[in-house]
């Protein structure tokens, strides 16, 4: 099936981000990042709408999918606001399992909102595993630095709440349009609210002051992060969405190499256990979708 495809495809470009973020905001304001992240990902939309020739289309949009497309791009802002200051303050294998805990409250949404209850069982007894598995991920390390603390978690559960309500609005918002349409639109909404941050809170003067391999980072990053979106949203377009947003969550499993690879961030047993959980739940939801 083509959108199991495209959601495992969003799920690799999606963990790759993470890493990326991650050595992006080294020494680099983490809403500075986020705006200039931003833009990379915009121009990388537009030209994806342009490619696939659905730009024509713009004027046949309905007011109901510019609101429901305006509120999913706001979620996203949010979400990744959110999420970028909690990998500046946090470990990868600590943020990332928090975020994609989304993927619980998003899936039991799809299922009321979109009558998904196929095999409805199954789904149900794999999303407490998830939900397990993430809870047993969220470990405490003995190397952790003593000056972040938990100030990380606050911003984690919130980019997952923000995250979960995306999948949901974006569900809806590209009822009868061209994913990759919708995708530039919604970035627009994200780049506003980015920059928007920045100027509020009088960060404009940080941009020049960017280290330029975090710079390099960051354009990386924004070229993954569009295609992990484009992915997504043909995923969830075209697909169960309820089984979509698992599979995209597994973008875990590449950030989690990532980090073990580039930060020498470890899991105990206990963490590669509720990964175990993880994966297994998300394969049978594939499965049985």
């Amino acid at each position: 099936m083509n959108w199991i495809l495209a959601a495992i495809g969003s799920a690799f470009f999606a963990g790759v981000v993470s890493i990326l973020a991650k050595l992006s905001i080294k020494t680099t304001d983490s809403d500075v990042a986020t705006a200039i992240r931003t833009f990379v990902v915009l121009v990388f939309a537009w030209t994806a709408a342009a490619v696939a020739g659905s730009l024509d289309t713009i004027t046949q949009l309905s007011g109901k999918t510019w609101m429901f497309l305006i509120l999913s791009g706001a979620a996203t802002g949010g979400s990744w606001i959110c999420y970028f200051k909690a990998l500046s303050v946090g470990d990868v294998n600590k943020v990332v399992p928090v975020d994609k805990s989304s993927a619980v409250l998003a899936s039991l949404m799809a299922i009321i909102l979109f009558a998904e209850v196929k095999n409805l069982a199954v789904k149900l007894v794999c999303i407490v595993a998830i939900l397990v598995g993430t809870l047993l991920m969220i470990e405490k390390k003995d190397d952790v630095r003593a000056s972040s603390g938990q100030a990380w978690l606050p911003y984690a559960v919130l980019a997952a709440v923000f995250a979960a309500l995306t999948s949901v609005l974006g569900k809806v918002g590209i009822d009868g349009v061209e994913s990759n349409l919708g995708t530039a639109i919604r970035t627009c909404v994200v780049l506003a609210m980015a920059w928007a941050i920045v100027a509020g809170k009088g960060k404009l003067a940080l941009v020049r002051q960017i280290d330029r391999r975090e710079l390099g980072c960051l354009v990386l990053s924004g070229i993954a992060t569009g295609a992990s979106w484009l992915c997504y949203y043909f995923a969830i377009q075209t697909g169960v969405v309820s089984v979509v947003i698992q599979i995209d969550k597994l973008s875990i499993l590449v950030s989690l190499i990532f980090a073990r690879l580039v930060f020498d961030e470890r899991l105990t047993a206990k963490g590669r256990i509720g990964l175990a959980l993880l994966v297994v739940g998300t394969a049978v939801m594939a499965v049985f979708s």
